[in-house]
């Protein structure tokens, strides 16, 4: 039996490829690429203060409290202090570049979107026989059961089932169309007749509809997506232009 491995820069690679890591390898490293050019090219600069505030928000989302629990993470991940700042300064490049290009953009693309960005409050069932969920539709109507009851009785996950079905508040633009046309045609609180989809029958509980609004939380969620779909084009454009290196290789 082995008492010491040894693990080389070629092991690893090696591993990425067999393990057919490669293409999200690659486009992590093009996806930085682009980022760091155009922030350049854009002229942003990141600040001491900003380095020091994104780190010690990176230190808190991975529970690093102490310099030893940093230090032990550090190691864990093969990370010098050189790569961890370079990890901070990244995310600071990043969130500036995005707020760069999109920051005037996000209002136009919520009031064009924003039937999307409604949500709703509610519980769901999923069934498998349509008469199933008519009949527990009528009995939960006559009162001679709950929606609880039923969905701790039907539904297999233990934690939704713990939870009654609850499903939180959900996103109109997550929701299956024929679902969320039938949702968002009623006055809450209202129980809806059962709907069907390719996942079955559902039987939806619906609490309270929100209606969208343009606040800081959704604000920057649009920004990350306005600015995740900038970074797919500009994937696409450098794929491209890598296909055409390659040919000349093999050419």
């Amino acid at each position: 039996m082995l008492q010491t491995i040894t693990i080389t820069n070629e092991d690893i690679l090696s591993q990425v490829k067999l393990s057919c890591k490669m293409p999200e390898l690659v486009e992590g490293i093009v996806t930085r690429k682009i980022i760091e050019n155009a922030a350049n090219e854009a002229g942003i600069k990141v600040e001491t203060e900003e380095l020091q505030k994104a780190a010690d928000q990176m230190r808190l989302m991975n529970k690093l409290i102490s310099a030893d629990d940093t230090w032990v993470w550090l190691e864990k991940h093969s990370l010098s202090i050189d790569d961890y700042e370079e990890i901070v300064y990244s995310t600071v490049i990043y969130e500036k570049l995005a707020t760069h290009l999109f920051a005037d953009k996000v209002e136009a693309y919520f009031f064009e979107n924003q039937l999307d960005y409604a949500g709703v409050f509610m519980y769901e069932v999923v069934l498998d026989d349509e008469d199933l969920a008519i009949e527990l539709l009528y009995a939960i109507r006559e009162g001679e059961t709950s929606f609880y009851d039923v969905a701790h009785k039907y539904i297999q996950d233990t934690e939704l089932r713990r939870k009654g079905g609850y499903q939180g508040m959900v996103r109109r633009k997550d929701l299956k169309p024929e679902i969320s046309a039938a949702i968002f045609a009623v006055k809450p609180p209202q129980l809806l007749k059962p709907i069907i989809t390719s996942k079955g029958v559902h039987l939806i509980l619906v609490e309270e509809i929100i209606q969208p609004e343009l606040d800081k939380k959704l604000r920057y969620q649009i920004l990350l997506t306005l600015f995740f779909e900038w970074i797919k084009q500009q994937i696409k454009q450098v794929k491209v232009a890598k296909k055409l290196d390659l040919n000349l290789l093999i050419a």
